[in-house]
């Protein structure tokens, strides 16, 4: 039999040589150096050669137990390596008809027509929550159980929402994977309803002040004694009231101030569609002082950090916080602000709920295009800003209607 001393010692020759054993095991040593574990033995009269894995990665020990293991296996008349060759096939199967593998041929299906940042989202929600629970275990084998134990983990994690989400998602999965033949009889998320599992979530609106004092929030962001850049960006978020994430991620070849107008791609709205914002002289003085600080890059709002990066989502919450108004406004507050004082100042719905993007575009995609909409539109956020720089001044909030020329 082999020692472990014999083995280091082995050189490579001319022509390959057997270190044999016993028992039909050897170590074959190859001219180029290899050494690799075989085992020569004979099944229903045929001879084979059984490879038990590679020299020093399989010491002797692991090779021997791999022997023994093999030599019970052909005294049971099963041939060890038609067996090996089954176990492999059928750990293939498994490998291709997984949860996670069926999860990323649902995704690259879904993802068509999405815009890259809702689709990476989701990719990335499906990663952090969905796939370490279920991703290695074989999709027809999943039960309702199962998924219970992963929402509600989720929502131990305080992810109420995401975890609602997480179900949603899986049942898209199990729908694609019976649409598409993967083995799948039943979608078994179709047994399970959020209400039945998850703590019913009480629905909180984004924290806004009251117009009255709406006043001393723009006296405040005018002295505002951190980054001109974070002013700035709050200055232009209350005179165009868009998402936080639109305003921090805007691009300087989005805007055409000679036609005072901001075009947002559809990539970067929440509703995957262009979003037109017409800018008011006061928007514009906002974009020609921050054209001298960051005009030079493709980002408005660069990191402190990166300027490759755009501003943290939180560097305007936390600037409110700063002045004062933590857990009284937000950034999202100012969209709140503007529908509520426009809709009380006359001004048409559908032209608010365009400008805010909330509209759905299928009702109003025919006027939403149209020159009257969106000249009807360029008047309200030129009033709008015009009310903004008289309240600020005046220190109290002015009346101003909608058919005031």
């Amino acid at each position: 039999m082999l020692t472990d001393t014999e083995i280091r010692k082995s050189k490579a020759g001319e022509k390959p040589y057997r270190l044999s054993d016993g028992r039909g095991l050897f170590l074959f040593v190859t001219p180029a150096g290899g050494r690799i574990w075989r085992w020569k033995y004979r099944y229903d009269g045929t001879e084979k050669l059984m490879v038990l894995g590679s020299y020093p990665d399989v010491p002797l020990v692991l090779a021997r137990e791999r022997h023994a293991k093999a030599r019970s296996l052909l005294a049971t008349g099963v041939d060890p390596m038609e067996q090996r060759k089954a176990e492999k096939t059928a750990l293939k199967a498994t490998a291709e008809n997984s949860f996670q593998s069926i999860a990323g041929l649902w995704w690259e299906h879904w993802r068509v027509g999405k815009s890259p940042r809702h689709a990476d989202t989701t990719r990335r929600r499906m990663e952090q929550n969905i796939l370490p629970q279920l991703g290695a275990r074989p999709i027809a084998e999943i039960e309702a159980p199962e998924l219970v134990t992963m929402v509600k983990a989720i929502e131990a994690r305080g992810a109420g929402d995401l975890a609602k989400r997480a179900l949603e998602t899986v049942g898209q999965i199990f729908r694609f994977a019976i649409a598409h033949g993967h083995g799948v009889k039943r979608n078994p998320a179709a047994d399970v309803k959020p209400a039945d599992v998850l703590k019913q979530i009480k629905k909180t609106n984004f924290a806004r002040i009251d117009a009255k004092e709406l006043p001393g929030l723009l006296r405040a962001i005018e002295c505002y004694q951190g980054r001109t850049i974070t002013r700035l960006a709050m200055r232009l978020m209350a005179l165009t009231f868009v998402r936080t994430s639109e305003l921090i991620e805007a691009r300087w070849g989005e805007f055409d101030l000679e036609a005072r107008r901001w075009n947002i791609p559809a990539e970067r709205m929440k509703m995957d569609t262009p979003h037109i914002v017409p800018l008011a002289t006061q928007a514009i003085e906002v974009l020609e002082m921050l054209r001298s600080l960051t005009g030079a890059g493709e980002l408005l709002f660069p990191g402190d950090r990166n300027p490759n990066r755009c501003m943290s989502n939180n560097t305007i919450l936390k600037a409110l916080e700063r002045m004062g108004y933590k857990r009284r406004m937000t950034g999202h507050g100012f969209r709140g602000l503007a529908s509520t004082i426009l809709h009380e100042q006359g001004f048409e719905h559908a032209h608010i709920e365009l400008q805010l993007a909330h509209a759905e575009r299928n009702a109003v995609s025919a006027s939403y295009n149209h020159a009257e909409y969106l000249q009807a539109r360029a008047r309200m956020m030129q009033r709008w800003a015009d009310f903004l720089e008289l309240t600020q001044r005046g220190g109290r909030v002015l009346p101003f209607r909608s058919d005031v020329a």
